[in-house]
């Protein structure tokens, strides 16, 4: 439930604070008429995600045996895949993104005068649902593959009236929450879910013979903490904990930590370039 309830959440307020910042901004220009086609981008997007959402679960259902194994395994790596990308992308936005909606909203409505504003504000807000829902449709894919359905759908339903309490705190509240430390802790969270994705993925390819196992199991703590415990279920579906994982997996696991690190380094350095004095 708790990987539900995250991914949830930070798609979900996300989602939440685009719409948000476009409703004020409208505001401000007096544009208050074109609500309800903001309104009616957010329920299409919805829509549009739950479709999707019923479109990949029923292929997934369709694959069984090797077919099966290939799609959960390429599921839960495109799915890490993308969470790596969202914590690059929100590092770099969460500073200005309330700025760079605003200005967004405002050269659409300068942009597209009378009957075309309200088609302009639809699609701005479309596309914006519709961005995160199938975001989060991918990653509840992958979950899905690991945990119960009942306890994903509780933790999403839990995540997304989080995120729209949030949101309504956000935009209503006179004591501002800090959003980009909101981001940079569940950027951390978001990058443990997604190494145990790169580490599941890996054991889907070890079983279908792609990729190797080099040794079958490193360690074994079946006798201690069981992948099919309570604790270990958990564990299993927010870090990809495995009792007794191969060494590809192991590699994979702890791999993408160290590139991770070493691609957070890398970009910290070039945005911070070095001052050089130079004398006369």
């Amino acid at each position: 439930m708790l990987p539900g309830y995250l991914l949830a959440l930070r798609e979900g307020l996300e989602a939440a604070l685009v719409i948000g910042i476009v409703f004020s901004v409208l505001a401000k220009l007096n544009q208050k008429q074109l609500g309800r086609a903001v309104w009616m981008g957010v329920t299409s997007g919805i829509v549009i995600s739950l479709v999707s959402a019923l479109i990949l679960n029923l292929i997934g259902m369709e694959f069984e045996g090797q077919g099966e194994q290939i799609f959960e395994g390429t599921a839960m790596l495109l799915a890490a895949a993308i969470l790596t990308w969202m914590v690059f992308w929100m590092r770099k936005q969460s500073g200005a993104m309330k700025e760079k909606i605003e200005t967004q909203v405002k050269k659409t409505l300068e942009t597209n005068r009378n009957s075309q504003s309200g088609i302009a504000v639809f699609f701005l807000a479309f596309l914006a649902i519709v961005r995160e829902g199938i975001e989060l449709v991918l990653f509840l894919l992958a979950i899905r593959l690991e945990t119960s359905p009942l306890q994903v759908a509780t933790g999403v339903l839990l995540g997304v009236g989080s995120a729209i309490l949030i949101g309504l705190i956000v935009f209503s509240s006179a004591k501002k929450l800090s959003l980009t430390r909101f981001f940079q802790t569940t950027n951390i969270l978001l990058a443990l879910f997604a190494a145990g994705l790169v580490g599941l993925g890996i054991r889907e390819l070890n079983e279908l013979g792609w990729v190797p196992a080099v040794i079958e199991h490193v360690w074994n703590l079946n006798g201690i903490l069981p992948d099919q415990s309570t604790l270990g279920q958990l564990l299993k579906a927010m870090v990809g904990y495995n009792s007794d994982p191969s060494l590809s997996m192991v590699i994979g696991y702890f791999g993408y930590f160290l590139v991770l690190g070493v691609i957070i380094w890398i970009r910290s350095k070039g945005s911070n370039p070095a001052v050089v004095k130079v004398s006369n």
